[in-house]
């Protein structure tokens, strides 16, 4: 139930009992911060060689006009075969600033909106823990398969101030992939990816969403140097199953530039993420990654 306060929609407590499926809960990226289930990245139809570890440097900034900064730690593990990784990811630090009117999109309750913490404040994020597994290695005429399994942990903080879903959340998708050789001296490689798969995050009044996974990957390859470019997005049921699916906002799509320069066993890494749809932010990334060869390859 939306109740209104100061030309501010808040919004009320709703009892949990009988889920009525067919209303809309808006628990989705559009009404949270950047971090809140935020369109993951696709594998290239390959896995980690070796441990990397990561640090990244995120800006986001709203089209409400709100700003969040955070730092994200990401480590891929192999475990004892180059065909499998453990990865781990999560926005260790997160800070961010609301505007009028983020606050009044992300629906906060009269007593949070009161909280000086609703204008600015400091969180840590989710986990995310994923199993990735190359299936199937290229050959002439068969391509690269990777297959994933993730869960994202409830550790995220501040549900009230709207930054993070204080409910668990997975996905499964598959990746298919080809690199073709190019140049009269084959110093070009360029890989083409497809993804797809099945995300899932519980909401409220014993609810969850499922959605549908999608990707499509540009990767061109230079010696050192690594160009990427993804489409990614999921599409949420409640868009088209609710009765105020108008007010679902649960299919965010987004396009993302990607840099890489490797320095013997450095990476450094610069990205730019645009939110096309449901995804009310744009992204800034700098990062560095640095590789252990732990399997003695």
């Amino acid at each position: 139930m939306l109740l209104w306060a100061a030309g501010i929609p808040v919004l009320a407590q709703t009892s949990l009992d009988g889920p009525d499926r067919g209303e809309t809960t808006m628990i989705s990226p559009y009404y949270f911060g950047p971090n809140a289930f935020a369109v993951p990245d696709m594998l290239d139809g390959t896995v980690q060689h070796d441990m990397r570890i990561e640090l990244d440097g995120n800006h986001f900034f709203g089209t409400r006009g709100d700003h969040t900064t955070d730092l994200t730690l990401k480590v891929n593990i192999p475990l004892f075969s180059d065909r499998v990784n453990l990865t781990a990811w999560m926005p260790i630090a997160e800070w961010y600033r609301n505007s009028d009117e983020s606050l009044a999109v992300s629906r906060l309750t009269e007593k949070a909106l009161t909280d000086p913490k609703a204008r600015k404040g400091c969180v840590s994020g989710d986990v995310y823990i994923t199993t990735d597994i190359h299936l199937i290695r290229q050959k002439r005429y068969v391509p690269d398969i990777a297959l994933r399994a993730a869960l994202r942990t409830a550790s995220g903080n501040d549900y009230q101030y709207a930054r993070n879903y204080d409910s668990p959340g997975y996905f499964f998708d598959a990746t298919v992939a080809k690199s073709f050789v190019l140049g009269a001296r084959k110093e070009h490689d360029l890989r083409v990816a497809l993804s797809g798969g099945f995300l899932c995050w519980q909401t409220n009044n014993a609810r969850q969403n499922d959605a549908f996974m999608f990707g499509l990957m540009l990767k061109w390859t230079y010696k050192r140097l690594m160009l990427e470019e993804t489409l990614r997005g999921y599409s949420g049921w409640e868009h088209s199953s609710t009765r105020d699916k108008e007010l679902a906002h649960d299919r965010p799509v987004v396009l993302k530039t990607r840099v890489a320069y490797k320095i013997k066993k450095w990476e450094v890494l610069a990205s730019y993420q645009y939110g096309m749809r449901d995804y009310p932010f744009h992204q800034m990334q700098l990062g560095l990654a640095y590789h252990i060869d732990i399997l003695k390859k």
